[in-house]
Order: C-alpha cells, then sequence, then structure tokens
C-alpha cells in the first residue's frame, strides 16, 4: 500500500516519514510532495492509497487537490494535518470524507491510529465498490444479451435495464457490435475482462461512446459500442486496434465489426453483420481485424476448380504416391478456400476431415504406422483456430507421409499392426502388451520376443517412448493444462507423469515447455 505526504513544511515530511515504522502499519512505499500542485501530479503518477495532506499551502491547498484528485482517485483515503483550527477547513475536510484531522503538532501514536483507521476505510471502500462494479457489470452483460435478440417493441427488459445502469439507448442511438474470438480463455491464467473492461471504457470516453459487453460459450467475447453521436470510420477503425492490442498479448484472436446502425430496434442487425463476419473470419489469418469494407478489396476466386470430388482426388494422388501431384492439389485447395468469404467453416471442416482420412487410409495400405487415431483427427480440426492453421497440418500430415514412403523400408505386417494399435490406443491408461497380443492374435511372450528382435526395443519401451513424444507435442501448446495432458497420454496420476517424463527427457514437464513453448 502506497502513502503519499503533501506539506509544504520539510522538516514535517522528513520527520513524519523518520519516526514511524512503515512496515509494521502495512506501508509498503511513502511518497512526498511539497504542495498541492506537485501533490496532484505525484497523485496522478502513483496512485496513493492513503494521502496525509496539509491544509494550508502555496499555490494549491490541500483541499482544492483532494477535490480534484476524487475522480481520478475515488478510494483513496485522506487524512489533513494542519496548525490551523479552522472551522471552514475542518467542515470541507468532512465534506470531502477526510478518516480524520489532526492538529499540528501530533503525536505518533495519532499519527499511527489515523493511518490504522484509513487503511481500514480505503479496504472497506474497496470492497463496496467492486461489488458494485461486478453487479454493474453483470446488468451491463444482461442489456448485451438483450441486444444479440430480434428486437421486440416496448421491451422492458432493455427499458429496466438501461434505467439501473443509468445509460440511453433509443431510436436516436448508434450500435456497432465487435466480436472476439479467442483462445484466451483455455488458458489457466485468464486476464480480468472487468479491468480491460474498465479500460476500454477510458479509451472511448473521449470519443463520446460507452459499451457494454458479454462474453458466449467460453471462446466468444461480444462488445456494444453506442453513443448519440455516429461513430466515423476512424473512430471504429481505433476501437479495433485497441481491442487488437490488448489480445495479442494472450494467444490468438479474430475480431469481426459489424456495420454500424442507427436505433435500438436495429441493434440486433449490427451483430448479426458481425456474425456473419466471424464466419469468414476462419479463412483469414489469425490475429486479423475484419469489416465489410475490408471484404470488399478481395477478389472473387473461383469455387470449382477440381473436375472430381477433392476427396477422390487426393486419394487417387495417395494411392499413385504422386507426391508432386499433393504439393499441387495442396496449393490449389489453399488458393480456393483462403479469404474466401463465400465459403461456410463446417462444410470446409468437413472436406478436411475427408483428406485427413485419406490420408489415414494410404497409410493403412502402405502400412506405416499412424501418429492418432479417428477421433484424433476431430481433435485436430477443432483445435485449428483458423483456416490456415487446418491447411497447414493437412500438408504437414502429407509431407509426412510421403517422407515416411520414401525412407522407411516395407515394415513387417505384424509390427505394422501392433504400432498402429499402440497410435490408436495410447491415450488409454489400462493398455497392456496383453491387450496388444490379442489385437494380432499372437501369444504375449512370442509378440514381446519378436517385437524386441524386428525393432530393438521392447513393446513397453516403445510404448512409453510414443507417450512420452506426444506429450511432447502437447506441452509446446501453452493452451493445455499439464494435468490434462498427462491424462492425454495415458497417465492417469500426474506425479508418475512426471517422473517418468523427466527420465524420458531430461526436464520435467513445466521445464520442457518453458523452453519449447510456441
Amino acid at each position: 500500500m502506497k502513502l503519499l505526504i503533501v506539506d509544504d513544511e520539510e522538516l514535517t515530511r522528513t520527520g513524519v516519514i523518520s519516526s514511524l515504522d512503515w512496515s509494521s502499519l502495512g506501508i509498503d512505499e511513502v511518497i512526498q510532495a511539497d504542495d498541492g500542485v506537485h501533490g496532484l501530479e505525484t497523485a496522478k503518477l502513483h496512485k496513493p492509497e492513503i494521502i496525509l495532506c496539509d491544509v494550508r499551502m502555496p499555490r494549491m491547498d490541500g483541499i482544492t487537490m483532494l477535490e480534484r484528485l476524487e475522480k481520478f482517485l475515488p478510494d483513496s483515503v485522506a487524512i489533513f494535518m494542519s496548525g490551523y483550527s479552522d472551522k471552514e477547513y475542518l467542515k470541507a475536510a468532512i465534506k470531502l470524507k477526510a478518516v480524520n484531522y489532526i492538529e499540528k503538532p501530533f503525536s505518533l501514536s495519532e499519527m499511527e491510529d489515523a493511518i490504522r483507521e484509513a487503511k481500514e476505510l480505503y479496504q472497506q471502500k474497496v470492497h463496496s465498490r467492486r461489488g458494485e462494479t461486478l453487479h454493474s457489470m453483470e446488468t451491463a452483460s444482461r442489456l448485451a444479451l438483450q441486444l444479440t435478440l430480434p428486437y421486440v417493441t416496448n421491451n422492458q427488459t432493455i427499458a429496466d435495464l438501461t434505467s439501473e445502469l443509468g445509460i440511453t439507448m433509443n431510436n436516436n442511438t448508434y450500435f456497432t457490435a465487435f466480436i472476439v474470438k479467442t483462445d484466451l480463455f483455455l488458458d489457466a491464467n485468464v486476464p480480468s475482462m472487468a479491468d480491460f473492461c474498465q479500460d476500454f471504457l477510458d479509451f472511448l470516453a473521449p470519443f463520446r461512446t460507452k459499451c457494454i459487453y458479454l462474453e458466449k460459450k467460453m471462446q466468444y467475447l461480444v462488445y456494444f459500442l453506442f453513443s448519440q453521436e455516429a461513430p466515423s470510420s476512424h473512430q471504429i477503425h481505433a476501437a479495433g486496434e485497441f481491442l487488437c492490442n490488448h489480445f495479442e498479448k494472450y494467444g490468438r484472436y479474430t475480431i469481426a465489426v459489424g456495420d454500424t446502425v442507427y436505433g435500438l430496434p436495429k441493434a440486433y442487425q449490427t451483430y448479426t453483420s458481425a456474425v456473419i463476419l466471424l464466419q469468414s473470419g476462419y479463412f483469414f489469418p489469425e490475429n486479423s481485424l475484419l469489416t465489410s469494407e475490408s471484404l470488399e478489396n478481395i477478389p472473387n476466386v473461383q469455387t470449382n476448380v477440381f473436375a472430381d470430388t477433392p476427396a477422390g482426388s487426393f486419394a487417387d494422388i495417395l494411392s499413385r504416391q504422386d507426391a508432386d501431384g499433393a504439393n499441387k492439389f495442396l496449393g490449389t485447395l489453399y488458393q480456393t478456400f483462403f479469404k474466401n468469404h463465400r465459403f461456410l467453416q463446417n462444410p470446409v471442416k468437413d472436406l478436411y476431415y475427408k483428406l485427413f482420412l485419406c490420408l489415414e487410409d494410404a497409410r493403412h495400405q502402405q502400412k506405416i504406422a499412424g501418429s492418432g487415431n479417428v477421433e484424433s483427427i476431430a481433435e485436430t480440426i477443432d483445435d485449428c483456430f483458423t483456416f490456415p492453421e487446418l491447411h497447414q497440418t493437412l500438408v504437414d500430415k502429407t509431407s509426412e507421409f510421403f517422407r515416411k514412403t520414401e525412407t522407411s523400408s516395407q515394415e513387417n505386417p505384424t509390427i505394422f499392426l501392433i504400432k498402429d494399435y499402440i497410435s490408436q490406443n495410447y491415450m488409454h491408461e489400462t493398455l497392456s502388451v496383453k491387450d496388444i497380443s490379442e489385437h494380432v492374435f499372437l501369444s504375449t511372450s512370442y509378440v514381446c520376443t519378436f517385437f524386441k528382435s524386428e525393432t530393438g526395443q521392447t513393446l513397453n519401451q516403445y510404448l512409453t517412448e510414443y507417450r512420452m513424444e506426444k506429450a511432447k507435442q502437447l506441452l509446446k501448446d501453452a493452451r493445455f493444462k499439464i494435468s490434462d495432458i498427462s491424462s492425454r497420454v495415458g497417465y492417469s496420476d500426474g506425479n508418475y507423469f512426471g517422473k517418468s517424463f523427466k527420465k524420458y527427457s531430461g526436464f520435467s514437464p513445466s521445464e520442457y515447455r518453458e523452453r519449447n513453448t510456441q
């Protein structure tokens, strides 16, 4: 906690500072200023919780200084000190809710008691304000939710909520919706949205614009900006850039800006236009800010460029082991969808699911051990934040497929079946050598001996290595908690997973993540 001493007498300031045991009073930092003007500047810079202030000073007295500070530091608590028994000053101090008024000369115990009382009052004020802020934010969120719904004439809910918040929304109000798609909430260290919202409101204040917001489905934030004056394109862009600068600190995002509308009945329309735009945002690089104007400058792309169905063409290329043909196919595919706002996400995701399945089928035909099961394909697609990320994942998997077909000799069919079974089931803690032997219709002892003779590893060594390499991949992605990674690779006991990982890699999971986080 910080305390600011403002007094034009240097002896008073240094005497107070040197005489008190500040740490025992819970004060971490003591700052000083020599008059009201400097006190005002210093308080704005350091934001002290307690202000110990002389009443009469040159240039600006203590009363005036605190009156001006009230809007900047509403929770700060003042203690007045003066050698004058001036009733008018005393009345002003009471009006400003000064916690105490002590006359010079004062005793140390009197000063200590005043500071303790000020600390207690400050904590009460903060607690009360936080409660009010949370209630206000919840009310604003309920109002924002109403604006995402089609307008109903004489909507009493909107009327009640705007009245409670003390804001104006009517037929003369302009609305602009911003939707932020983010993986922020998948992170364990989620910053305070309340603090950010206040920063955003402060940024918008010079534009005479206010904002309410709500969170939807753990991945979306919807902001409604509203004012009684039509916002300029510069203001809209500035607000978008402010959001971009905030969310880029915490990971990936896409921001869609709805068309500005006039009148409360049309507020829903700015939201729906932002939703439609966000669908197109999937086909743009991550950390994009999209407006309807930005899409108008993108040329139309031909949508029907494949003679056959894309999945059929890709399967044929893979069966012929045509690496050049695959690269050309994937390049055409990317150019078809990238920044093309004529497509919707889900049909494209369905297509890519089929293309990943084509790779799985080709892998089986070539007897190449896999890197996951069919369910993991769906997870992979869902984990991709944008189309470019999804496409790059397919490119990487395809390159891996051709690399393995070129560098690896034909694997023994039984070894292939064993490795493939492990790739499909490594996430199950109960996976055992007995399960594997039953899958290939051989005895447990024979499978162990045969696998060791063919690969140079025991089955358990291979299974552990496979799980650890999977864990390494997941640890590079900061979105996954280490406890979740443990269960994803077949370990219900996090401590045992940590010991196994360190034995395998030389690092604990957290150390490995620190060195390799993307």
